[in-house]
């Protein structure tokens, strides 16, 4: 069972960047799928971006696909969300999850996932 801590979090004025980790303990990540969710107060949890086992498949939510990017560092056991251009709107908590996999598939929707990370707060000031 793997356990997943998101970091990298913080407060940030639009337009600056930020770059979440999601780091592994007890399993190695490479044998899981990994996705980002983040949740506003008093909204649901969203889908921001996800890869697949092998990193050679990625996806995003509409919203972040020219600011934010997935990637993962098998020697580091960590997968990072680098975001750019950050609004105001990009005000969340940030979660990453991961599931058991095929090498080449992703997943966007949270019910997919089995091993969620505790999560990140990202402020985003106007």
């Amino acid at each position: 069972q793997v356990q997943l801590v998101e970091s990298g979090g913080g407060l940030v004025q639009a337009g600056g960047s930020l770059r979440l980790s999601c780091a592994a303990s007890g399993s190695t990540l490479s044998n899981y799928a990994i996705g980002w969710f983040r949740q506003a107060p008093g909204k649901e949890r969203d889908f921001v971006a996800a890869i697949s086992r092998s990193g050679g498949s990625s996806d995003y939510a509409d919203s972040m696909k020219d600011r934010f990017t997935i990637s993962r560092d098998g020697a580091k056991n960590t997968v990072y969300l680098q975001m750019n251009s950050l609004k105001p709107d990009d005000t969340a908590v940030y979660y990453c999850a991961a599931r058991g996999a095929p090498s080449y598939r992703y997943y966007t929707k949270n019910y997919e996932y089995a091993y969620w990370g505790q999560g990140t707060q990202v402020t985003v000031s106007s």
